[in-house]
């Protein structure tokens, strides 16, 4: 009977030994969980955009009953936007690589770069010619800009917390893919205030 009974095979350990020990890009489970609030977020502001548009085509002076906001602000922060691509370009390319002295350097830029248009746009708000009580359109203003705000204050946040960590010995592992993660978030803010300035300033010059 003993000899019928075929012995029991314990299944061989798997050797994970050669897995790296952090994720970055679509690997990382952060990274999908950034996309998908990028996503959530990316369909409020296009809600807000078909606000804005609809109630364009219910007046014929755009905008309505007021002067355009001033575009000195707007612009300048435009340009910051544009110009931080870089710096966020840099770490997103040298956090995978381990290049911690790289994304430090990269991660102060970008601070002084979010810093800068954070200040900016407290100038901004007091430069849209009108307040967000008046009507409509000034309430659906000031609320596209507010939004962008808070993500922008958002990102400030997370920019320095990472910089600061930059300076100690735990910017290794997942906080470099942190720091990656970070740049994505940034260019989404960046994209997301390019079209918020392009409503705010362009449509009521040229539309």
């Amino acid at each position: 009977m003993d000899s019928l009974i075929e012995p029991i095979r314990r299944p061989r350990a798997l050797d994970v030994s050669g897995l790296p020990s952090v994720a970055f890009g679509h690997r990382n489970t952060t990274w999908l969980a950034n996309v998908f609030y990028m996503a959530i977020e990316g369909m409020m502001f296009a809600l807000m955009f078909a606000t804005y548009f609809y109630l364009r085509t219910r007046s014929t002076n755009w905008p309505p009953g007021h002067l355009p906001p001033a575009f000195t602000y707007g612009a300048v922060n435009a340009a910051i936007f544009v110009l931080s691509i870089a710096p966020a370009w840099w770490i997103r390319k040298s956090a995978p690589e381990g290049d911690r002295r790289a994304v430090r350097n990269g991660l102060l830029v970008l601070s002084v770069f979010a810093l800068a248009a954070t200040a900016l746009r407290v100038f901004e708000f007091t430069a849209l010619n009108c307040r967000w009580t008046d009507d409509a359109y000034s309430s659906t203003v000031w609320v596209l800009i507010g939004m962008h705000s808070g993500h922008l204050a958002t990102e400030l946040i997370e920019t320095l917390v990472l910089l600061a960590i930059s300076f100690t010995r735990k910017m290794e592992g997942t906080r470099l893919a942190d720091a990656a993660i970070n740049s994505d978030y940034w260019y989404f803010v960046v994209v997301t205030g390019l079209i918020v300035d392009l409503l705010i300033y362009g449509t009521t010059r040229f539309l």
